[in-house]
């Protein structure tokens, strides 16, 4: 068990740390790094061994930035959780689904100066 500033610190540094939520919530672990460290490698070991979505957190801001709706109106999920649309960098990706596609698509979403 770690501190939560060491976490930070780690995921500060560019490593992947894994967080665990209270037993009473989904009583599960995420894969957690910063964005802008992310690499194909990265998200292919999260396909791998993590087996569930990869997601980006983005910030309200960056959501409007993006112009990026949320995929339903109305959540009636148990825990309220936002998704937007799906998203693909809109150069120098091929299908969108490889590692390195991903990690590309993550790279443009955070860019300081990206754009719908």
């Amino acid at each position: 068990m770690h501190s939560t500033a060491e976490l930070i610190e780690e995921i500060r540094q560019g490593r992947m740390v894994v967080l665990l939520d209270d037993e009473d919530r989904e009583n599960e672990g995420d894969l957690v790094m910063a964005a802008s460290h992310t690499r194909p490698e990265d998200i292919n070991f999260m396909a791998r061994y993590g087996r569930g979505l990869i997601c980006l957190t983005l910030t309200r801001e960056r959501c409007q930035q993006l112009r990026l709706p949320l995929m339903v109106n109305e959540n009636r999920t148990p825990h309220s959780t936002n998704f937007t649309v799906s998203i693909e960098a809109a150069t120098g990706v091929t299908t969108g689904i490889s590692a390195a596609d991903r990690s590309r698509t993550i790279q443009a979403a955070v860019a300081s100066e990206a754009r719908p």
